[in-house]
């Protein structure tokens, strides 16, 4: 028996995937000045339980695990992975001229810090309950978003927040679709 019968294959090819999103620009990544108890609100968006880190790392793990059975979800979810990368990428931004630092730590306005931890993620095995999750990941991160645009006097920085909403909207509706 050669060594090439034992050989597993994924033959999904995920070159030419791009971000989902919505097809509209990005207002600048500028702020009115700085202000650290708005960077530490970032800083949950960025890497808390409900955040762009956890979104970015649940899309990939689903990813790899259906990508071997059924490659256009997996590049449809990789695309997706890659939207939230951008926005993980722009919230950095954002804390960083706010005057605040990107540490993978969420620091919350009680004085508490929590680094980020894949505990927070939800890894079903069924692949309806992973699109279920992901959904209900999408959704608790606009309820969070709209929570810091009230908080955030920065007219700057919510409008990237705003704009972050959309694709967001858009992943929900994607994923809706994928259900049926």
């Amino acid at each position: 028996m050669g060594e090439k019968e034992n050989v597993f294959v994924n033959n999904c090819d995920f070159a030419g995937v791009k971000p989902i999103m919505m097809d509209l620009p990005y207002p600048l990544v500028q702020v009115r000045e700085r202000n650290p108890a708005y960077a530490n609100l970032l800083s949950i968006d960025y890497c808390g339980a409900v955040s762009e880190m956890s979104a970015i790392t649940q899309y990939i793990n689903n990813e790899s695990r259906i990508s071997k059975d059924n490659c256009s979800l997996a590049r449809t979810l990789l695309g997706i992975a890659m939207a939230e990368m951008m926005h993980l990428q722009k919230l950095g931004e954002l804390i960083i001229l706010l005057g605040g630092n990107v540490d993978f730590t969420a620091k919350f306005r009680d004085g508490r810090r929590k680094m980020w931890t894949p505990e927070y993620l939800k890894i079903p095995e069924q692949l309806r309950n992973m699109l279920l999750a992901d959904i209900e990941a999408e959704k608790a991160a606009i309820n969070q978003y709209e929570a810091h645009i009230k908080m955030i006097k920065d007219d700057c920085v919510n409008d990237v927040l705003r704009r972050i909403i959309k694709d967001e909207e858009y992943h929900i509706m994607l994923l809706r679709a994928l259900l049926k």
